[in-house]
């Protein structure tokens, strides 16, 4: 394809994954940041909590003077402080939920566009009406609250058997879900993950065809299913072109065909970058690799994958 991404996407990239030893709120906050919004690659970046106020300040000021777009992923937080939307104890959902909010908040005061969270771990079959329930309750709150914020929120898929082991993460379910919170709440979509794809044993036009009408923003990367002795098995996200790796150009190159052939990207956005969608590497350096390559690499492929359409 020879005309620019950038009439149809935001592309960029999630910091806490190019650079995880962000991922818990503290560390080399400001220096990777820097990294990322100099590169003009870049129109787009995914942060998450910020744990000092004076480093969020300065994460904030960096990111107004960027003129980029960025989003708040509070899926670390869940995760690190096992917190859970769909608690069937109500006292557990209650504290997930209002932990978000905390995240929301912060969301706002930096600028971010949305906020995206994933769901808990699934209960068992016999419990997953019930957890879908209280999941469906945490949304609408959580939508809510956002909306007072002007901000979307967003829920990401993942996989349900493998590694997160989520309640949501079978596109068709997903989609039942954005069916439910969008009655009330225009400010939701879904997130759909590349990498999540091999995860929940679903082909790429499977899932894009099945959430079509409710996705807002996507994630591209890599995943290892196959070998569960590999270092990166499972919901790891290493580097395109991995060993033993599900995800590579081909794979890239038919998710943005399809994303063109479903109408998910197309050429009549405003001018204005923030309508347009982000479409993030969600990849992470394995033990003993550089994330400034591994960032390289992800911007190869996606060159190569673009030039290929």
């Amino acid at each position: 394809m020879i005309e620019s991404w950038g009439k149809y996407l935001n592309i960029g990239t999630i910091h806490f994954m190019s650079f995880p030893e962000v991922m818990k709120g503290e560390g080399p906050i400001i220096e990777t940041l820097e990294k990322i919004l100099t590169n003009d690659f870049f129109s787009a970046v995914e942060i998450t909590r910020i744990k000092d106020d004076k480093v969020r300040e300065q994460a904030k000021k960096m990111l107004e003077s960027s003129h980029m777009v960025s989003a708040y992923g509070a899926q670390p937080i869940l995760l690190s402080n096992k917190l859970n939307l769909n608690s069937l104890i109500e006292e557990e959902r209650k504290k997930a939920v209002d932990e978000i909010k905390k995240c929301i908040d912060e969301a706002a005061y930096l600028g971010t566009k949305g906020v995206a969270v994933l769901s808990g771990p699934h209960p068992g079959k016999e419990f997953e009406k019930a957890a879908i329930k209280k999941l469906l309750q945490s949304l609408e709150e959580l939508c809510s609250y956002s909306k007072k914020h002007y901000l979307k929120f967003e829920l990401e898929t993942f996989d349900f058997d493998v590694d997160k082991k989520c309640l949501i993460g079978k596109s068709d379910i997903a989609a039942e879900i954005a069916k439910e919170v969008r009655k009330k709440y225009s400010n939701f979509g879904l997130i759909l993950d590349l990498s999540h794809f091999p995860l929940q044993y679903e082909p790429i036009n499977t899932a894009l065809r099945n959430c079509a009408g409710y996705i807002t923003h996507f994630h591209i990367g890599n995943c290892v299913l196959r070998d569960r002795s590999h270092p990166a098995y499972g919901d790891q996200h290493p580097r395109f072109g991995v060993d033993g790796g599900e995800n590579d150009v081909e794979q890239v190159r038919e998710f943005f065909s399809l994303l063109f052939e479903l109408g998910l990207l197309k050429n009549d956005a405003s001018t204005n970058s923030g309508d347009k969608p982000i479409i993030s590497f969600e990849v992470k350096p394995m033990a003993g690799e550089n994330s400034n390559i591994i960032l390289a690499n992800s911007i190869r492929v996606f060159k190569e994958a673009w030039g290929l359409l």
